[in-house]
């Protein structure tokens, strides 16, 4: 296995979790989203836009559990098109420590496992619940996620659980088996400006193969931090909800400029 990923870049492990634990990831993700005050908090997530980077909202939820929209769930004067169990993009970044059902899914042994095996010192960093809403989920264009989470060396590792069933009909992912053996492009950042991104390296994405990690539900993908991936918008009319959660190496120096932020009432914890 740890060749495999060595090799591509990725590993997808079918049956990982079981359809009991998806279902209660998704219901209490829904339980979380009934008590989100949309009215208070109408932060719009996208990856083509950026514009949450200039959002306090955003900013400091790193280590907090807060509720991002759909670009197209809200209208031009700010005000949402939807009911707002339809309109959430994805709920992040601190469920993993802030959360207990979260927590306890995150800290299953057979996980810990896994990222004993592939990190010297394995520490839970970041995790988002995305919902990838029927018809608006918005596209998540090609990235490297270590350009958001940057260690030196760089450690990051994204485990990303399908709760639902995920494929090219509804917004599933492909990825460029290989092309981790490349060079980061860019880092998303902290500057004193703002949040900003800089160009590391103006290598373009291989012209190679790309896969689609079609995912049934209860599957693991596990993504190296540089590996170029992408997920399509979703025009269908089904979900493609997902957890994620992104570790580091403990024995990494993770940059004071990361965009990324806990305070010191939560420490990183191991599984």
């Amino acid at each position: 296995m740890s060749a495999s990923f060595a090799e591509h870049g990725y590993l997808l492990i079918e049956d990982f979790v079981s359809e009991d634990w998806c279902d209660r990831l998704a219901q209490r993700a829904g339980e979380l989203v009934a008590g989100f005050d949309a009215d208070a908090h109408r932060t719009v997530f996208s990856t083509k836009t950026v514009a949450h980077a200039a959002d306090r909202y955003f900013l400091e939820s790193g280590d907090a559990i807060r509720f991002f929209l759909e670009e197209e769930a809200v209208d031009d004067a700010g005000r949402l098109n939807r009911p707002k169990e339809l309109a959430i993009n994805k709920i992040g970044h601190a469920m993993h420590d802030l959360d207990p059902v979260f927590s306890a899914f995150s800290r299953q042994p057979q996980l810990a496992a896994l990222g004993g095996g592939l990190l010297r010192q394995p520490l839970l960093l970041q995790s988002m619940f995305i919902f990838k809403q029927p018809g608006i989920g918005g596209e998540v264009s090609w990235h490297q996620d270590s350009t958001y989470l940057y260690t030196e060396p760089m450690s990051c590792i994204g485990f990303w659980f399908a709760l639902e069933d995920a494929d090219s009909s509804n917004g599933g992912m492909l990825a460029m088996p290989g092309a981790h053996k490349g060079p980061l492009r860019k880092r998303f950042l902290r500057k004193a400006a703002g949040l900003t991104t800089e160009t590391l390296d103006e290598t373009p994405w291989p012209d190679g193969e790309v896969v689609e990690l079609a995912a049934r539900k209860g599957s693991l993908i596990v993504l190296h931090g540089l590996l170029p991936h992408y997920s399509s918008p979703n025009r269908s009319l089904r979900s493609r909800q997902a957890y994620t959660l992104h570790c580091i190496d403990g024995a990494a120096h993770y940059r004071d400029d990361n965009w990324l932020r806990r305070g010191s009432h939560l420490p990183l914890r191991g599984f």
